[in-house]
């Protein structure tokens, strides 16, 4: 199939770890049915300290002047990174079909609402493309949880062949869809929900104990010890106990939430590498225990990605827990595998997948997977702004 048949997208995400946004520009076809993705080009635009701060001080508190101009000036960001993707992979507006941008997450609350900031306006006027946005709110206007919406991706793009997978993001917040092989396309649903906490609590404790944003290559967990009697405590979290569909976000696991979860394994006798081991450890460890709890059957493997899938002591971490269920339970443990050794940079999956929902929204076809949000009906997702009319003239 030549270049000609293909549309090509910007899929642009922040997601709740607010290390900086990701731009991915994608090429779409339709291939014997099937929807196959291109990558061209991704890149990553970090946030400054200051950017950061404002954006996690707004997850908290601000006047209305003060969300009014952080969504403005995201919007700015979000479009900045858009242009210089676009300039990197060689695309010209004009060849662009639209800019797809989740934005950034301030507030998330399952059943009721949800928001999402950065001027879709702003984007398009920097950027000379259409621009579709706002992609959770149709969901949950139709009594969906707004998430995960990489649901739709996991199924479309990533599934095996022949076996159950399950696609693992270790954002933010982690979150999993159990996706059945390509032969039973169709007759059985996908099944997606927030597994808890992903990099959330790791990134802040050591933020918070070493000054750094986050423990690169776990050198710092690495050297500590895992204080097993504190993730056995946190696995009572309510949320764990819930029955999917279900989402949650920076609205449980805030600074106070992570304030106890220090506190606690202080009275643990644990040092400071010691509680940052301990957050990787209790990431694995809500993992391996939703698995259990709530997917059936268990996947053949577990393809990781977000930022927790360059942490290898994390991964180790969640090895193990897949073994010890495993052996407790007398059934075969997944296989771990990266996301990047199957497909592409794993760190691009979720632009990836917001671009795919910009292609199935101009192509008038749904975005959400009932099955894994909980939604009444499929819907169309996100709100489209147009390019402006000198550009298309």
């Amino acid at each position: 199939m030549s270049r000609h048949d293909e549309q090509l997208f910007v899929g642009l995400m922040s997601g709740t770890s607010l290390d900086g946004i990701s731009a991915a520009v994608v090429a779409f076809r339709e291939e014997h049915g099937r929807v196959q993705a291109s990558l061209r080009h991704f890149a990553q635009r970090p946030y400054r300290a200051d950017e950061r701060d404002r954006l996690a001080g707004a997850m908290q508190r601000g006047s209305a002047r003060d969300y009014c101009r952080v969504h403005a000036d995201l919007g700015t960001w979000l479009g900045e990174a858009a242009r210089a993707a676009m300039q990197a992979a060689g695309v010209a507006p004009a060849e662009v079909r639209a800019i797809a941008s989740h934005g950034q997450t301030l507030w998330h609350e399952p059943g009721h609402s949800t928001w999402q900031i950065g001027d879709a306006a702003r984007i398009a006027e920097l950027t000379g493309c259409a621009v579709i946005s706002d992609f959770r709110t149709r969901d949950m206007a139709v009594g969906g949880q707004g998430a995960p919406l990489v649901s739709m991706a996991d199924q479309l793009l990533f599934a095996h062949d022949t076996e159950w997978r399950a696609l693992q993001n270790i954002g933010g917040i982690g979150n999993v869809t159990l996706v059945p092989p390509r032969t039973l396309a169709g007759g059985e649903p996908v099944r997606a929900f927030d597994t808890g906490p992903g990099v959330v609590m790791l990134d802040a404790v050591t933020q918070r104990l070493f000054g750094e944003p986050f423990d690169r290559d776990a050198r710092i967990a690495g050297t500590g010890r895992v204080l097993a009697p504190v993730v056995r405590a946190l696995l009572d979290l309510p949320y764990l106990h819930e029955a999917p569909p279900k989402s949650t976000g920076r609205e449980l696991f805030t600074p106070a939430f992570v304030e106890a979860f220090v506190a606690r394994c202080r009275e643990a006798g644990g040092a400071d590498a010691d509680i940052v081991a301990t957050a990787a450890a209790y990431t694995a460890a809500t993992i391996a225990d939703q698995y259990t709890r709530w997917l059936t059957p268990m996947p053949h493997d577990v393809v990781v990605s977000g930022g927790g899938a360059r942490h290898p002591f994390l991964l180790r971490c969640l090895e193990d827990a897949f073994a010890e269920h495993s052996e407790r339970d007398q059934r075969r443990a997944p296989a771990v595998r990266h996301f990047d050794t199957l497909f592409f940079d794993a760190e691009a999956k979720e632009a990836v997948a917001f671009a795919l929902l910009g292609y199935l929204h101009l192509t008038g076809r749904p975005g959400n997977v009932p099955s894994a949000t909980g939604a009444r009906a499929p819907r169309v997702l996100g709100a489209l702004t147009p390019v402006a009319p000198s550009v298309l003239s």
